[in-house]
Formats: C-alpha cells, sequence, structure tokens
C-alpha cells in the first residue's frame, strides 16, 4: 500500500500540538480541503470521524481514530468513496525549548480507477501543504 512519512519540528510544546491535532470540528478553519467534518462515536479515547474533503474531486470517507495523550494519534479506516485503505498516525516527541518533533504517517489505498499519478500528486504536494497549516496553526495558539 502507498504510503509517506514526513517529520516536522513545530515551536510549541507537545501537548499544545496534540491538541491541534485532536480538535477535529476546527480543521475547515485552518485545512482548506476539508469541506466537512463530524465526530460520532467518541469511547473513551476512540472516536469515530467523519470526513468531506476536496482533493481533486469531492470524497467522503470515516476512520477511526485512537488517541494517546499527550504523544500519538492513530487511525484505521471504516469506509469511503474511492479508497479502499488509510490507516497512520501522528507521532510526538519533546524537541526541547517547548518544541516538537511530529512525524505524520499514512498508508492508503485508492480504488482501481485512480492513477498512480494521483496518488504520487497527494503524497508530494498535499502532504508537506497539511503538515504545514498544522505547524502554522499550533504556533499561532
Amino acid at each position: 500500500m502507498p504510503g509517506a512519512t514526513r517529520t516536522i519540528v513545530i515551536n510549541a510544546p507537545v501537548e499544545k500540538v496534540f491538541d491541534v491535532i485532536t480538535q477535529y470540528d476546527r480543521y475547515p478553519e485552518f485545512l482548506p480541503e476539508v469541506k466537512e467534518i463530524r465526530t460520532a462515536n467518541r469511547e473513551g479515547n476512540t472516536v469515530v470521524i467523519h470526513y468531506k474533503v476536496e482533493v481533486m474531486k469531492t470524497v467522503r470517507y470515516s476512520i477511526r481514530v485512537t488517541e494517546e495523550r499527550p504523544r500519538r494519534m492513530s487511525w484505521t479506516f471504516i469506509e469511503g468513496e474511492v479508497m479502499k485503505d488509510n490507516k497512520g498516525s501522528w507521532v510526538l516527541e519533546p524537541e526541547g525549548e517547548g518544541k516538537t518533533r511530529a512525524t505524520y504517517n499514512v498508508e492508503m489505498a485508492l480504488g482501481l480507477l485512480v492513477p498512480k499519478a494521483v496518488v504520487n500528486a497527494l503524497v508530494d504536494t498535499s502532504l508537506p501543504k497539511m503538515l504545514d497549516a498544522f505547524k502554522r496553526r499550533a504556533e499561532a495558539l
């Protein structure tokens, strides 16, 4: 399954970065591709998240997230359009002086009709933009 791992350093403490990552309903405020987001079925540290995103076309999908405050958030795929699988994680490590080393990992399988070039574009272009948006958001709060 195609995947990618990227690491960035954010000038904010781990707890603040974790809060930004797990405030799912705020994503449309700083992630322009997220058009709608809805959380459901929260039980302890797990929650189901329903997304509607605009990435070359509108796509809806649902994931189950497990939060391990304040160092890790991971997800597994439930269902979606175009996607066959989507799993990944954020791992946060203190970097000293109130900074956080944030590592984002994603593995995604899209349907047979989705060209490999589209998958590569998502990883090569969209992923760095998304990470930068999280960095700016955490540093601004």
